[in-house]
């Protein structure tokens, strides 16, 4: 989400993404979806999450990112653990919110905001999480790969931190979440570019998502990467900002809760948006995969 959904119905908004990703999955069918499965085999990342490690994935197009999606999953399933904790975006998907991370970016304190903590499952600290899309398609692919493993898997927690402010420490309910990941392995998903007229970007500075555009979302992105990997979690929210991340709060989070990492993209995708906002293109959204291994 960017720019553009300030001057359209936050609600509809929601509900267009919701009807769309139904419709990407059932196009893709069970067929597809295996396919997509075992496309994914080509990065092993259990060894990384069974270590410590932190696997991210998009929640864009499903055809698009399906196969990142996809490995974050097998990731899960193989790296032996009885735990999966998600730490997932949280969307403004309402003025009030929007408003919030807005004005924390600008300087003010989290704490001013009532939506500043983590949500999920089995918490009582609000409901936006559960209209949230953003692991829609990973649900997708692990109730699918489960089915076709024949197991139930490990347990799967999910948590949305929102407002993390440069100060991940200070979020209510990070310890809880903590404790919670101690014998875990952890999971984040991001959109860490988007890019644009839908998304507000000037039309004199947009880049189509050819060879060109993508070079400039991977800069963007491993930007992003070099500050979380320093500690510096106000320089990457800021830089969230810049590029229209939607995963300041996760990736503050993770890092925090991991320690000293080092991040690299593994794979480099885009999904076109511009016909879910309605938009003229280039409107589009950058999705990667990101292994996160623990400094030796």
């Amino acid at each position: 989400m960017g720019n553009q959904e300030d001057s359209m119905d936050r609600t509809q908004l929601q509900r267009d993404i919701h009807v769309q990703y139904q419709q990407e999955h059932e196009a893709l069918g069970e067929a597809g979806t295996l396919r997509q499965l075992e496309e994914a085999r080509r990065w092993d990342l259990s060894g990384t999450l069974a270590d410590g490690g932190v696997a991210v994935f998009p929640h864009a197009g499903v055809e698009d990112c399906g196969h990142q999606i996809a490995a974050a999953v097998n990731a899960c399933l193989d790296s032996g653990a009885d735990r999966v904790v998600v730490i997932s975006v949280l969307h403004a998907f309402t003025p009030e919110m929007d408003d919030a991370r807005i004005s924390v970016a600008a300087g003010e304190s989290p704490a001013d905001f009532r939506y500043w903590g983590i949500q999920g499952t089995g918490l009582d600290t609000g409901d936006e999480w559960r209209g949230d899309h953003a692991l829609y398609s990973f649900r997708h692919f692990w109730a699918a790969e489960t089915k076709r493993r024949g197991i139930t898997g490990p347990q799967v927690i999910e948590r949305y931190p929102y407002l993390a402010g440069g100060k991940p420490e200070a979020l209510p309910g990070i310890d809880e979440l903590a404790r919670l990941v101690e014998d875990a392995v952890i999971v984040s998903t991001a959109d860490p570019f988007h890019h644009g007229i839908g998304y507000g970007t000037p039309p004199a500075e947009t880049y189509a998502p050819d060879a060109e555009g993508l070079a400039v979302a991977r800069t963007s992105i491993q930007e992003g990467i070099d500050l979380l990997a320093a500690g510096d979690y106000w320089g990457y929210n800021q830089q969230c900002v810049r590029a229209k991340s939607d995963a300041r709060d996760a990736g503050q989070v993770f890092r925090y809760l991991r320690g000293p990492m080092e991040g690299e993209i593994l794979d480099l995708v885009y999904t076109d948006s511009a016909d879910l906002y309605n938009q003229p293109r280039p409107t589009w959204v950058a999705g990667a995969l990101i292994e996160w291994k623990l400094q030796a």
